[in-house]
């Protein structure tokens, strides 16, 4: 075995040891660590990538000396490799960019605290991308939805704390609804590593024994990891949770940790029940359905808030539903598509709650939608990055928005009795899309009165008075462009990912 094959059980150590290392350590000294961390598991699984690309099989690797299903094992393909490179990418960069914010509202003697749970996220993610055992999956969902909790709750306001509490209650009930699933499926095949759990269900898919128990072990999870990942109308939690924790939190709660779990979702779809199985139990039509009400819903609730934050937080939960959507179309080019959004939106997503950091600083802080009046004017980097990722909300060519609606919209002429309804919805929700991405960059590019600037303390902010986060927003800019450019070769790694998946 080549030494570049340890790396992913290497990078989900790693991450999970600097957690309690970064509890003993002062603030500044968490932060380079988790910045450090982030970076070297970003280096290894590029590395990792590199070397499934040039072999072009996927590899298992058991972790200790006993083989499944006594031992543990995780499994590496492109898809898996890709989208732990992503992860990376965008964490590092929400870490950066909103570091003037953690300064300001989380206290100093949590600081470290914060980190901890910043490496436990990133942990749980890489586990549940790598990890080839059901039961570990849910270990590290609950690990997942633990430490999110705990970056939403760090800013300690009482919006902050209430927020906390609801997104802990949906959660749970969302892995409650997977962990009686998972213990269905257990319970009919008599494993939990994915690859024997995928042999048992064909078998009793042949032999049509227990069909109603395998049914509805599949809504199950289904339904669990929709109500983890915010799929309308399970939504209530996102607004706050987003809109009110400190920047970084929202942006890495928004573009990674909804994305795990659908990421999850789509691995138990292929690699555990088959996705065969999947079309015959009509389950995904259930998802398609809510798919195109939360495109619909979650854009007309972004409409009518006038909270920039809220307003990209409601955002979501249509971007949420395109996601979900793809999947219900039930082919190979929906569920490319699905994925592309994913790493699409974590990308814009995570662009947009950075740049309205940076308008609302030039605002006197205020989210207020009318105080960002001329904001575009005081922070000149920051407008043109809402105004990037607004367009690429919106679907404008050459960003990576377009290159995903293109491919939802490929995928619902090829998808037969679902075409029309797929195609009106894009539209619809384009046009919504639009509406109040749209208005807002007309808003921050209207110029403000000097009397009212005066009175309001507005102020000009340049790239100098925020180097960190100007940073950011010029990696995520690229990073945007990057997807809508060259995006055919990116639709071809996701391709031949989920091929290795089935």
């Amino acid at each position: 075995m080549a030494f570049v094959q340890n790396l992913p059980f290497i990078s989900i150590l790693l991450s999970l040891f600097a957690g309690p290392l970064s509890s003993i350590l002062s603030g500044k000294k968490a932060k380079w660590v988790n910045l450090a961390v982030i970076g070297a598991v970003g280096a290894m699984s590029a590395a990792v990538l590199a070397f499934v690309l040039s072999t072009g099989e996927p590899y298992v690797y058991m972790m200790g000396h006993f083989p499944a299903p006594w031992g543990n094992e995780i499994r590496v393909g492109v898809l898996e490799a890709s989208m732990a490179v992503f992860f990376c990418v965008i964490m590092f960069l929400c870490m950066i960019g909103g570091s003037r914010e953690r300064e300001l509202e989380i206290e100093e003697s949590k600081m470290n605290l914060y980190y901890v749970m910043v490496n436990l996220l990133l942990c749980s993610l890489l586990a549940l991308i790598y990890t080839n055992d059901l039961f570990t999956a849910y270990v590290f969902v609950e690990i997942n939805t633990i430490a999110a909790c705990g970056l939403i709750m760090i800013r300690q306001n009482g919006r902050t704390i209430e927020a906390a509490t609801r997104y802990m209650i949906m959660s749970l009930l969302g892995s409650g609804l997977f962990l009686l699933g998972l213990c269905f499926l257990y319970d009919l095949t008599g494993h939990l590593l994915m690859s024997n759990i995928q042999e048992s269900v064909r078998v009793l898919k042949q032999t049509g024994e227990y069909h109603v128990p395998l049914l509805v072990s599949i809504c199950l999870i289904s339904v669990g990891l929709a109500i983890k990942s915010a799929l309308y109308p399970f939504h209530a939690w996102l607004p706050d949770a987003y809109g009110y924790s400190t920047l970084s939190s929202a942006a890495i709660l928004s573009s990674l940790v909804s994305k795990g779990y659908v990421f999850l979702l789509v691995k138990i779809f292929y690699r555990v029940v088959g996705f065969d199985v999947i079309m015959d139990s009509k389950v995904i039509n259930v998802l398609f359905v809510f798919g195109i009400i939360g495109m619909i819903m979650g854009s007309v609730a972004a409409i009518k808030e006038n909270n920039i934050r809220r307003m990209i937080a409601f955002s979501s939960v249509a971007q949420i539903g395109y996601i979900y959507m793809g999947l219900g179309l039930g082919s190979q080019i929906g569920s490319i598509a699905s994925v592309y959004h994913i790493v699409a939106h974590a990308a814009t997503k995570s662009l947009l709650f950075v740049a309205a950091s940076g308008l609302t600083q030039a605002s006197g802080d205020s989210t207020d939608f009318f105080d960002l009046t001329g904001a575009g004017f005081r922070n000149k980097l920051a407008g043109i990055a809402f105004t990037v990722g607004s367009l690429s909300m919106v679907g404008f060519p050459m960003f990576s928005g377009f290159t995903s609606k293109l491919l939802f919209a490929q995928a619902g002429v090829e998808s037969g009795n679902k075409m029309l309804l797929t195609l009106v919805a894009l539209a619809l929700s384009t046009i919504l899309n639009a509406v109040y991405f749209m208005k807002t960059v007309i808003r921050i590019y209207t110029p403000e009165k000097k009397k009212v600037l005066v009175q309001k303390d507005f102020h000009s902010v340049t790239m100098a008075d925020q180097p960190a986060k100007s940073a950011a927003l010029v990696c995520f800019i690229v990073l945007n462009l990057f997807l809508g450019l060259w995006s055919e070769p990116m639709v071809r790694l996701f391709g031949d990912g989920l091929a290795m998946f089935a």
